[in-house]
């Protein structure tokens, strides 16, 4: 599959519009050579046209010089990528475009939605050395679709190897000529018109604080999901990161939700976790632990091998899971619950300072008794109180600000407190295979210096979580 950037303007104009003299727009010498195509294309959706409500069309185009099958999704700024695959015969879409539109589509068929066929005359603009910088097309377009025949003309600029300026400059020419911004972002939604239209629901409520941010977090997993399959280690971060958010959120303000979906969710939202955690932790841990035993290259050389083969074991899993049923149910589960959240009923703030006091009780516990394992558990409600604080923190300002800040840096220690523990464990068991234990003892001591340290950081970072003017604004 090939991938490209397209960087184009649409514009509508009348039928037989002139394309004015363009020398001198841009640092463009001249036109080249007009060449006149047909082509025939056939637009491919859901009955519920999904894949144009995410701005992406998908289309079986025949005639012209790229003919074939082509997936454009939205791209840096007003740019947007092309994906592009050879004409095949019939009206199955190739596998490696549906995969790319799995999470949106997930199992709802692909059908043809729309038929669009355009006689085009297309220009080169051409510089003093003969580079092409842009392509004017000027098309002629019939569409069909259930509704009918529509008709009409419309021009396209797209940048070849010019750069913006080219496109500022022939659009200033192109207005004066008589051509105006383009009615609809793509032929496509043009042609569907009316099937694309939001629904009209009355006055516009105010958005619920616990409902937004469950939507956020919702639409962070999903826009996560590209980078994820391609192996980014942002990319598992953020989408993890996401999953414990909404999985917390569900947790907290159970009012908001209804609880059979609510609980399916969770359990499918921990299991999504854990499977990123299983690359992520890793990942992480190597890092760390290598540059550790930097002073023992055999040793490092092993820590590593053991993790990277656990990051590679877990990354064929994860990609597996992003690949099943059961991860498009998931999708399907986040849009049915969030959508059909009911608003705070005045308990919500309540709910959040329950949360954060309970954190704060674990955690002196847990201080007091010196244990790892009760560490860690504070540690996972401070998270989910931080979460909970995050959904009312925009609306208190600098107050709440503050307290996510304090927080997210207690938050950091008590990590790096279970980073220890964890480490220690790692080198535990690849010591058990090693010839000789003596570097892994060392590097075993360092991690158990710091845990201590960590833990001797944790007074100070809790006084400053707990302070009155940082958490009153929660009453």
């Amino acid at each position: 599959m090939q991938t490209a950037t397209e960087n184009e303007r649409k514009y509508d104009v009348p039928s037989g519009f002139a394309l004015p003299e363009l020398t001198g727009a841009g640092g463009v010498s001249g036109a080249g050579e007009a060449e006149t195509h047909e082509l025939d294309a056939t637009y491919f959706d859901t009955d519920d046209l999904r894949l144009a409500r995410n701005k992406r069309t998908l289309r079986r185009r025949t005639g012209g010089t790229d003919a074939g099958w082509h997936l454009k999704t939205p791209g840096e700024g007003s740019a947007r990528t092309e994906h592009r695959l050879p004409l095949t015969e019939g009206d199955e879409v190739p596998a490696e475009l549906a995969a790319e539109v799995r999470t949106i589509v997930r199992t709802r068929p692909l059908r043809p939605v729309a038929t669009l066929r355009t006689l085009r005359v297309e220009t080169p603009l051409c510089d003093a050395d003969g580079r092409t910088l842009a392509l004017i097309a000027q098309d002629e377009v019939a569409a069909e679709t259930g509704a009918g025949t529509q008709r009409w003309h419309e021009l396209e600029v797209e940048l070849v190897d010019g750069g913006p300026e080219v496109l500022d400059a022939v659009e200033g020419l192109l207005s004066a000529a008589g051509a105006t911004p383009a009615a609809g972002p793509s032929k496509l939604a043009r042609a569907l018109g009316d099937r694309l239209a939001t629904p009209k629901t009355g006055k516009r409520r105010r958005t619920d604080p616990v409902l937004g941010y469950a939507r956020e977090q919702r639409d962070a997993i999903e826009a996560q999901d590209a980078g994820v399959r391609a192996g980014d280690a942002d990319g598992v971060h953020k989408m993890r990161v996401a999953t414990r958010r909404l999985r917390s959120t569900l947790k907290t303000f159970k009012d908001a939700f209804d609880p059979e979906h609510a609980e399916f969710l969770k359990d499918e939202l921990k299991w999504l976790a854990d499977c990123l955690g299983a690359v992520r932790d890793g990942q992480v841990l190597s890092h760390k632990l290598v540059a550790a035993a930097g002073a023992f290259p055999e040793v490092a050389g092993r820590i590593r091998q053991k993790l990277d083969d656990d990051v590679s074991r877990g990354r064929e899993e994860l990609v597996a899971a992003l690949d099943s049923d059961r991860y498009l149910g998931l999708l399907d589960a986040m849009d049915t619950l969030v959508d059909e959240g009911r608003p705070d009923d005045g308990g919500a703030l309540r709910r959040v300072r329950k949360v954060l006091h309970r954190a704060d009780a674990l955690l002196d516990t847990a201080v007091a008794d010196g244990v790892d394992a009760e560490l860690h558990e504070a540690r996972k409600k401070y998270k989910q109180a931080r979460y909970a604080v995050e959904v009312f923190a925009p609306a208190a300002g600098k107050p709440g600000k503050k307290l996510v800040s304090a927080l997210t840096s207690l938050q950091d220690v008590l990590g790096a407190h279970q980073d220890s523990v964890v480490a220690r464990e790692v080198l535990r068991e690849v010591a058990g295979t090693a010839p000789d234990a003596f570097e892994y003892g060392v590097l075993y001591a360092r991690q158990e210096r710091v845990g201590e340290e960590t833990f001797h950081e944790l007074p100070e970072a809790l006084t400053a979580s707990r302070q009155r003017k940082v958490r009153a604004w929660l009453g």
